[in-house]
């Protein structure tokens, strides 16, 4: 892919200046545009005050392009929504994803999250340990939460998982609760478990203990966050 800037003085018809404004795009193999990504400098301004946690969020086929739009969001003071950046991508390819924190990263002047949270999408979480390597890397409560009541139809082991999900046991309470969980209950589906565990260190709030993170963006999902 060919990668280009954009770097307008001011956006057309009389709209107002925004010197400020950041944008890239890259174009495929036939020239025709791939990915696009654009933060304006209130959201650069923003980063630099509350750029700790980030959210980085897929919304697949949300737009009329039928393409996915990537979103980067934070939490301010006032415990609301922030909005840092926005990207257009060809795919979700680890390709694109790279890319995209690539030039997010680029637009912030190199400052990087201390904290970023995401849905459990593999392709995600291989770009960020490409582009952020030693960033402590959250997957989404809510998301996790929504999975369980999709894969574990039992109710008392429902209860204990948002238990992991949300109490900072240590983490020898954690591996002996989760033993005492799996060999306990019958009909559960093992093989979704066995993944969830071995992506504990991911969700499970005993690996997280004294990590900065904003709780209350922890329990929220980046789509109930923003509507574009």
């Amino acid at each position: 892919m060919v990668m280009h800037n954009l770097q307008y003085p001011t956006w057309q018809n009389g709209a107002l200046t925004d010197e400020g404004l950041f944008s890239r795009y890259s174009l495929d193999e036939d020239g025709k545009l791939a990915n696009l990504f654009w933060r304006d400098s209130e959201s650069l301004k923003d980063y630099e005050w509350f750029g700790d946690v980030l959210i980085f969020d897929s919304t697949y086929k949300t737009n009329v392009y039928g393409k996915p739009l990537v979103v980067f969001v934070g939490g301010n003071n006032h415990r609301a929504t922030i909005l840092f950046a926005c990207a257009i991508l060809v795919d979700e390819t680890i390709e694109s994803y790279t890319w995209a924190l690539e030039k997010f990263l680029e637009s912030m002047n190199g400052k990087s999250p201390v904290s970023i949270l995401t849905d459990g999408d593999e392709a995600i979480r291989n770009a960020i340990e490409v582009v952020f390597p030693k960033v402590r890397h959250r997957l989404c409560a809510w998301h996790i939460a929504k999975n369980v009541c999709q894969n574990i139809h039992d109710p008392l082991i429902r209860k204990e998982f948002h238990r992991f999900i949300y109490y900072p046991f240590s983490v020898e309470e954690f591996e002996q609760r989760w033993k005492c969980m799996v060999d306990s209950y019958e009909g559960t589906k093992g093989d979704w478990l066995t993944m969830m565990y071995n992506k504990r260190t991911k969700w499970a709030q005993a690996y997280f203990v004294g990590a900065f993170l904003l709780a209350w963006l922890v329990h929220k999902d980046a789509r109930e966050c923003i509507t574009i």
